[in-house]
């Protein structure tokens, strides 16, 4: 694999120190809201999953996990296509009512996918709603897409890597990378 990596975007120990102070604001946020908050986290897998297992560990706050799986990188797709929710796994309750939600995905790109899900969200009522992503490509439809946390704006460019994939390899990289482009062959 390392063979195939042109370069290394964001390295381990920045996103490392990144995902803990984004949960330093995260829980100093709901503390804000609830002096003994509980929250609903709803990560979107498969991309997230590394994100969020990294992210949960730092927030000492109270919480269940609801997983949702969307597709919007089909094989090897390197430009995202029509968000589509996974019906083989689908965790989440008929009523969200009264939980404070926080949505979390890999990467903003078309802006699609935290749409979608957003809206699903809160077509359950949950008392709050907000959104975390990793990533967030620098691109007019991500940028005009609100979104309360962002790890890391980065170049509209391909990048796997800490749980982003390439044809589902590459998630296993702790850095986050771009590929060679004779690596990427765009389908």
């Amino acid at each position: 694999m390392q063979q195939d990596i042109e370069r290394i975007l964001i390295d381990r120990h920045t996103i490392a120190n990144r995902v803990r102070e984004l949960a330093e604001q995260i829980t100093a946020d709901f503390h804000e809201k609830d002096e003994l908050p509980e929250i609903t986290i709803v990560p979107i897998l498969t991309g997230s999953f590394i994100f969020v297992a990294d992210l949960i560990r730092d927030l000492p706050l109270r919480m269940q996990i609801r997983l949702i799986s969307v597709s919007s990188y089909p094989g090897k797709a390197t430009t995202a296509q029509e968000a589509q929710i996974g019906s083989d796994l689908d965790d989440l309750p008929a009523s969200l009512a009264g939980s404070h939600v926080l949505l979390v995905d890999d990467i903003l790109d078309s802006g699609q996918t935290i749409k979608l899900v957003s809206e699903i969200l809160s077509a359950k009522n949950p008392a709050s709603l907000k959104t975390c992503v990793l990533l967030r490509k620098q691109r007019e439809a991500a940028m005009q897409q609100p979104v309360d946390y962002v790890a890391f704006d980065i170049p509209d460019e391909f990048v796997v890597g800490y749980g982003l994939d390439y044809d589902d390899y590459y998630r296993n990289l702790p850095d986050i990378v771009v590929l060679k482009s004779d690596v990427v062959d765009d389908a």
